[in-house]
């Protein structure tokens, strides 16, 4: 869990927005690189925007709270043949999870898996 964007959004300080981004994007590079290296398959996701909108656009004031916006959710070495669906809400991503496992989800999930075959 990197949560540095998230907190430092909540300050409304662009510039420790704009570092913490970076940190974190470093790290998750290196979160990678040890992945690939074992040949392993990673999920990389968020649950809600911050960092990403500093400024209220209707006011103009900072904005320090959640957002609503659209999130990344990246699928990192799985099978080739495979790719996520745009537009999921965060009950896919388990469903997603279990399918990339090859087991059955549950009939009480309500997800969908965003797995499509290329």
């Amino acid at each position: 869990n990197f949560a540095n964007p998230d907190m430092v959004g909540h300050t409304g300080v662009e510039a420790a927005a704009i570092k913490a981004v970076e940190v974190v994007d470093e790290c998750v590079g290196k979160a990678v690189d040890a992945l690939l290296s074992v040949n392993g398959t990673m999920f990389i996701c968020a649950d809600h925007g911050n960092a990403e909108q500093l400024v209220d656009y209707e006011t103009g004031e900072p904005y320090t709270a959640h957002t609503t916006n659209p999130v990344p959710f990246i699928l990192v070495n799985y099978d080739k043949d495979y790719t996520l669906k745009e537009g999921g809400c965060l009950a896919d991503i388990v469903p997603t999870l279990i399918e990339t496992m090859g087991m059955e989800k549950p009939a009480e999930m309500t997800g969908q898996s965003l797995l499509i075959r290329k």
